[in-house]
């Protein structure tokens, strides 16, 4: 895979700082990095401080001392540059399978922003070699396990910064691995690329690897991913409503935003209510139907939905935060003071990234209950059992259910918070750890499952509703934004149909909800939706 840095966008680095669409920028559509030359001003003038420590008989965390439990050992001048070797080596020592390509650019993009504020204390040269790293398209190969998530992501940071020293592994733009063994060496790969490995001075090995990167990048990730979800929910679920023959009137605006101001709540509402508008389906059972009130998946979706919503507004909140730090430790200080702190303990992220994923699986726990509904002769008033062709010899979405239980019961499993699972290290001087990188690993997963869920649910929703339109001899179909979902599924999705191979059905309906394409549909018939 050759890996092309679109020209259309650049980011700098500088006094603004970034945004989160800035880190999605570099971290999956490879945008360029710049550095402000205020920035490297800034750098080159905060150095200096660090320079006079350096030369200083007192002993300074991290500048003359050794790191953690050997807080207490004077390193002497001809002893640093190898004490910032030893330190990046000996913490590069995450092991599993790599992680992925664009959790390591959002760690590498955001350790550079980190750099660039002035507040750790590195040369310029240092800042400058990652962010050529990061146009160059070279990724370091991070593991997935390594950080507890205080004291920073510290392994996976080092597996970054090893790089820079000419280190460790990567790949290239084109995917080649190097540094492992029959491998070329990384500095190899630097040097086709132009960069020159970095040999580190007193208190940048410490600068590189001091942060929450790691789980703040995934954060950031996972937010745009989940924001673009709950729009496809709310759709999904009018959907399941309408084959349920259920009502609309439950959604009306009326009923939520003054009467229960949670924004999220009236926001999911409003958009099922305008997916179900001019539902033929919807009107045929408006007179005459003799229940009372749907079952809860139907009509409390926009309660659970809505409080994802809200989650992820507080996520968010959490997120402008942290992406606004700039954390080490030492830090630097506006007045030049070095002082101790403990601001790279995870907690504030690893929490909301465990109230994410418990959020996340919740929701497709109530689109798995649907989607059950749909398939059960029992409650789907009139659908043939599984929505098969000929229930008996044919199975319909039987087993399109299980995929979906299964992918429910492994998100609850991943709900279990990882904040709360502290283990002490460094000789019990690190004696309370957040556990955000795990956090943020397990939630990455949740949100891939929730996207494959609601791809399940769509296939079934929209098998119901073809199948209602058949049984009504063409006259009841789903309303103009069902119509529009239904024929943008049916260009890679078969309709009714007897039994076919599924799995390739199911992946293309996975595919479809990941591109936006379901909300661009429904959009189109009832214009934007929140």
């Amino acid at each position: 895979m050759t890996v092309t840095t679109p020209a259309s966008r650049t980011v700098a680095l500088g006094s603004q700082g970034v945004t989160p669409q800035d880190v999605i920028a570099v971290a999956r559509h490879n945008a360029t990095v710049i550095i402000a030359e205020e920035a490297l001003a800034a750098v080159a003038s905060v150095r200096a401080h660090i320079d006079g420590l350096a030369a200083s008989d007192t002993p300074a965390y991290g500048i003359s001392t050794g790191f953690g439990a050997l807080a207490n050992r004077h390193i002497p001048n001809d002893m640093r540059t190898q004490l910032q070797k030893s330190l990046i080596r000996s913490h590069a020592a995450g092991m599993g399978p790599a992680v992925e390509r664009e959790v390591v650019r959002g760690i590498m993009f955001l350790r550079a922003k980190t750099l660039a504020s002035g507040r750790t204390g590195v040369r310029p040269v240092v800042l400058q070699t990652m962010v050529d790293v990061l146009n160059a398209g070279i990724t370091p190969v991070v593991r997935e396990f390594g950080s507890l998530g205080c004291s920073g992501d510290l392994a996976p940071l080092s597996h970054c910064a090893l790089v820079l020293m000419g280190e460790g592994e990567a790949e290239g733009p084109d995917g080649v691995r190097y540094g492992g063994r029959g491998q070329e060496p990384v500095a190899a790969l630097l040097a086709a690329h132009g960069i020159t490995p970095v040999v580190l001075a007193e208190k940048e090995g410490l600068a590189l690897v001091n942060g929450t990167e790691g789980m703040l990048g995934m954060l950031l990730m996972a937010i745009a991913d989940i924001s673009k979800l709950l729009t496809t929910a709310d759709i999904t679920a009018a959907l399941s409503v309408e084959a349920l023959l259920g009502t609309d009137q439950v959604f009306r605006p009326e009923l939520h935003g003054a009467l229960r101001p949670h924004p999220g709540q009236a926001a999911s509402a409003d958009n099922i209510f305008r997916v179900l508008a001019n539902s033929p389906i919807v009107a045929s059972h408006r007179v005459g139907d003799s229940r009372v009130q749907d079952a809860y998946s139907l009509r409390c979706a926009p309660q659970v939905a809505g409080a994802v919503r809200d989650t992820v507004t507080h996520a968010e909140l959490v997120a402008s935060r942290e992406l606004a730090a700039a954390i080490d430790n030492p830090v630097v200080l506006p007045d030049g003071q070095v002082s101790s702190n403990g601001n790279f303990h995870g907690a504030p992220v690893a929490y909301v990234l465990d109230y994410l994923a418990i959020a996340v699986a919740d929701l497709g726990s109530m689109a798995e209950r649907r989607t059950d509904r749909m398939l059960d002769p029992a409650r789907s008033h009139g659908l043939p059992a599984f929505l098969a062709a000929d229930p008996g010899v044919d199975s319909g979405l039987m087993i399109a259910q299980y995929t979906q239980a299964g992918l429910v019961s492994d998100s609850k499993r991943l709900a279990v918070p990882a904040s709360v699972d502290s283990i002490p290290s460094s000789a019990m001087q690190e004696d309370h750890v957040s556990m955000g990188w795990h956090a943020a690993r397990k939630l990455r997963k949740a949100v891939e499952n929730l996207r494959r869920i609601l791809a399940i649910e769509l296939v079934t929703a929209a098998r119901a509703l073809d199948i209602r339109t058949q049984l009504s001899g063409g006259e009841l179909t789903p309303g103009p934004a069902g119509v529009a979902v239904v024929d943008v599924l049916r260009a890679v999705v078969d309709g009714p149909g007897a039994d076919r191979f599924l799995a390739p059905e199911l992946e293309a309906a996975d595919a479809l909800v990941g591109s936006g394409d379901v909300v661009l549909a429904a959009e189109s018939a009832v214009g934007p939706l929140a």
